[in-house]
């Protein structure tokens, strides 16, 4: 079973010159133009229309109340007010999340917003609920899943579930650090084992979702090695060994499968996302 994080365009197959091969140019087309429109309207990522789809303004703001992003009163102008432009959000707009009910500058969720990726979502920088559906800058890759007989200690009654990660180095886009530079995949493919009982299958069916989403790795620093422009885990835990627990990479670990749960959960992937 393979997982591609890539996106295919409905393309109809051309008819025969008899049958009129210009009209079937323009109804391929007019099915790209409807996938393009189709992707635009699913997830509208204009700035201040995203930045208002989740915020409500508010008014009467405590004179003693801070923004924890720019730091500055929410009685005072937003301090992105320099750096900033906008046509409808002025720097005294104070707004508030609509499930989480914290409240912001909304000139500096914008800005918050327009440095990051851009997807149409929004993350609480205090609770950090997520608004929307999260994407990541993931690269990329394949995800290849099988089964295996084989316990892993601590799951004996039960079988084991491998992850193979394939990525390959490449060329960053504009959603890396740094645009147009080469990037590195150190250490792949990547070997994964999950217990295959049936929370360790709920984990599976999630970790395909944050796949999709571009969740599981991106570009940036190492820890391990310090090395720059290369492909790293995205704070999404994932047992790289099946015997020995002695690096904190393996088995036994009682806590992984609700460790890791949360730590989905916290990238935006639930339970939630499988009823879809």
């Amino acid at each position: 079973m393979t997982e591609e994080s890539s996106l295919h365009w409905p393309i109809s197959p051309f008819i025969s010159p008899e049958a009129g091969l210009e009209q079937s140019r323009k109804g391929w087309w007019r099915s790209l133009a409807a996938s393009v429109m189709g992707l635009m309207t699913a997830a509208p990522t204009d700035p201040e229309a995203v930045v208002k789809k989740y915020l409500v303004e508010v008014k009467g703001t405590p004179v003693d109340e801070d923004c924890i992003i720019c730091m500055e009163k929410l009685a005072s102008p937003s301090g992105y007010s320099d750096t900033c432009e906008c046509r409808t959000i002025k720097p005294e707009m104070v707004g508030r999340l609509m499930n989480c009910q914290h409240s912001f500058h909304m000139l500096c969720v914008l800005a918050m917003y327009s440095n990051g990726n851009k997807d149409g979502s929004l993350q609480c920088p205090s609770c950090k609920t997520i608004y929307g559906e999260k994407t990541g800058t993931q690269p990329k890759g394949r995800m290849e899943v099988s089964t295996f007989p084989q316990s892993l200690p601590g799951h004996r009654d039960c079988g084991t579930i491998q992850i193979v990660y394939h990525i390959s180095r490449g060329i960053q886009g504009p959603e890396h650090p740094n645009p147009g530079m080469p990037y590195t995949a150190r250490g792949f493919p990547r070997y994964c084992y999950l217990p295959d009982n049936e929370k360790g299958r709920k984990v599976l069916e999630l970790l395909k979702v944050a796949w999709n989403r571009r969740l599981i790795f991106t570009v940036g620093t190492s820890n391990t090695t310090g090395e720059s422009n290369t492909v790293v885990w995205n704070e999404i835990h994932h047992k790289t060994e099946m015997d020995t627990n002695l690096s904190g990479h393996g088995y036994p670990d009682p806590n992984y499968l609700d460790n890791v749960l949360a730590e989905l959960a916290a990238q935006g992937v639930t339970e939630d996302c499988l009823r879809k």
